[in-house]
């Protein structure tokens, strides 16, 4: 039997042409771990404001693997050695940096598993790889963890200037078509040098790391923390948080008229911790059996269940009958909340029930943060300096401030007892 050709093209809408660059790749781009990725969204339930924004984390991790590549080449071709094995593991540590995500990426994190990031269940996910492939990841796992002698590896997967943010602020840019969020990634690739095996950019870089920090910043304002898009996600939140409430009652026949996908039952049973989900495969297995079609078959079912709270909510977001929301950039006072608490006590939402229709939350945004890690400038006389000091605008040194906004969102008027419990 001839052997299988793995080297393989992919028309990507934003980039053009994406190539699988070896066998190794290939299999874990094949690997049913890996093709979960395309049915989670990348943007959660921002389609609800942005109807374009239906790409998912299988598109983006490809993109982000076809930027790496572009930046490998950059910098060798400035004289630094890489490897092919340095090569093809930065590359694949960027593909599978995201494939710890569970449903609805972001918006469920900290919902279906209590206090557990995705990057962590992405690197049990990356272990698991490794033994499936027999150590063969070990050089991508080590620049995912940041453990590897060259700090710059890590850096173009997981920093301020990496190659996520480089395919995830294009891609979302397209899908939503917010034209304003656009940064010129192919500039700044080319930008790219080493000193001392850590990443910098050249000085006449800087005007494009202007725009990719004020891009950032929109973008978070505009389309992932947008406000019909927090009215969404605190419902789904809520939605959750009730079908888990009604699973963990002690009677025998509640628990048994919540139904779930056996993987989301799971964990919606009981709160898995970390510790749980590391020596117990059955969690790692269950999880790899999620996606965003688990919830919304869900919902969907629950919509005519016979808990008024659950059926109100999933019919709610089913039909895009959403929270209304309230901004701020101070907390509510309490009359404010005491006063919307009573209009829906007026509606008919009973006392026991107001915390799933009333949601009080943050959104913060900082478009750079150099206490975390730098952006650093290579200036012309070869001395290295903060983006923050390098720039002339004032600008990008106010973005190094962390903005926060208030929210209250609420069911104003929406609340409509489904026809199955009138």
């Amino acid at each position: 039997m001839a052997s299988q050709n793995k080297k393989k093209i992919l028309n990507d809408p934003v980039y053009g042409f994406i190539t699988i660059p070896n066998d190794l790749t290939f299999d874990l781009v094949e690997h049913p771990y890996f093709q979960r990725l395309r049915r989670i969204k990348q943007l959660g339930l921002s389609e609800l404001v942005y109807p374009g924004a239906l790409h998912t984390r299988f598109h983006h991790a490809l993109g982000a693997m076809h930027l790496m590549g572009q930046a490998i080449q950059t910098l060798r071709s400035k004289g630094h050695r890489i490897s092919e094995a340095e090569c093809d593991a930065a590359q694949i540590a960027i593909l599978l940096h995201d494939i710890g995500h569970g449903p609805f990426s972001h918006v469920l994190e900290y919902s279906i598993l209590e206090g557990i990031a995705h990057e962590r269940v992405s690197l049990l996910l990356m272990k698991d790889l490794n033994r499936q492939f027999s150590g063969r990841l070990s050089l991508a796992i080590e620049m995912f963890e940041g453990t590897y002698h060259r700090p710059f590896f890590h850096q173009l997967v997981s920093s301020q200037l990496d190659m996520d943010r480089m395919d995830y602020l294009n891609r979302d840019c397209f899908y939503t078509g917010v034209a304003e969020g656009t940064i010129g990634a192919d500039r700044i690739i080319k930008m790219l040098d080493l000193v001392d095996d850590s990443l910098v950019v050249e000085a006449k870089g800087i005007l494009s790391i202007e725009n990719f920090l004020s891009s950032r910043r929109l973008m978070y304002w505009q389309v992932y923390l947008h406000k019909t898009s927090l009215c969404a996600e605190s419902m789904l939140v809520q939605i959750m948080r009730r079908a888990r409430f009604l699973l963990t009652q002690s009677e025998q026949d509640a628990t048994e008229a919540v139904f779930t996908t056996p993987a989301l039952r799971v964990f919606l049973s009981k709160p898995v911790t970390m510790e749980e989900f590391e020596n117990h495969p059955e969690y790692l297995s269950a999880f790899t059996q999620l996606d965003d079609y688990d919830i919304w078959t869900s919902i969907k079912l629950w919509s005519q269940h016979s808990d008024r709270v659950l059926s109100i909510l999933c019919q709610m977001l089913l039909d895009r009958r959403l929270f209304k929301i309230m901004m701020s950039d101070q907390p509510f006072v309490g009359e404010l909340v005491r006063e919307i608490e009573q209009q829906l006590l007026d509606s008919g939402i009973r006392q026991d029930e107001l915390s799933y229709f009333l949601v009080e939350g943050v959104a913060t945004n900082s478009a750079y943060l150099p206490s975390i890690d730098n952006i650093n400038i290579k200036r012309k006389d070869d001395r290295i300096i903060d983006i923050a000091d390098a720039s002339d605008l004032p600008g990008i040194k106010a973005l190094t401030n962390m903005v926060r906004r208030y929210y209250i969102c609420w069911a104003k008027n929406r609340v409509q007892r489904p026809v199955w419990l009138v």
